[in-house]
C-alpha cells in the first residue's frame, strides 16, 4: 500500500493530521517489512543480508513507536474509536 492515507469524503474534519501521520507511518512500516522480506529472499551476498536486516530492525522499532503513540492518542481521546482499533483512522464505517 502506498500513498497518503485515504479519508472518506465528508469525514476530513474528523481526523487529526497527527493521526494521519501515525497511520501513514504504520503503512510505511508494513512496506519496509515487505521490502526487507523480498530483498532477503533474493539476496546474493551477505552485504544485502545486512542491509535488509537493518531495514527490518528499523521497521519494527518504528512500528513499536508508532503503535505506542497511537495508544497514547486513543487514551487521550484524540483517535476515533472504531470497531477495529488496529485500522487507521481513515477507514471509517
Amino acid at each position: 500500500m502506498t500513498g497518503a492515507v485515504r479519508v472518506p469524503q465528508g469525514r476530513e474534519n474528523d481526523v487529526r493530521p497527527c493521526n494521519l501521520h501515525i497511520a501513514r507511518t504504520l503503512q510505511l512500516v508494513d512496506e519496509m517489512i515487505d521490502l526487507a522480506d523480498q530483498g532477503d529472499s533474493a539476496r546474493e551476498d551477505t552485504g544485502c543480508g545486512i542491509l535488509y536486516g537493518v531495514l527490518r530492525d528499523a521497521a519494527f522499532k518504528l512500528k513499536q513507536l508508532a503503535e505506542a503513540e497511537k495508544r497514547n492518542h486513543i487514551r487521550k481521546g484524540w483517535w476515533p474509536r472504531e470497531r477495529d482499533e488496529n485500522k487507521p483512522p481513515s477507514t471509517y464505517p
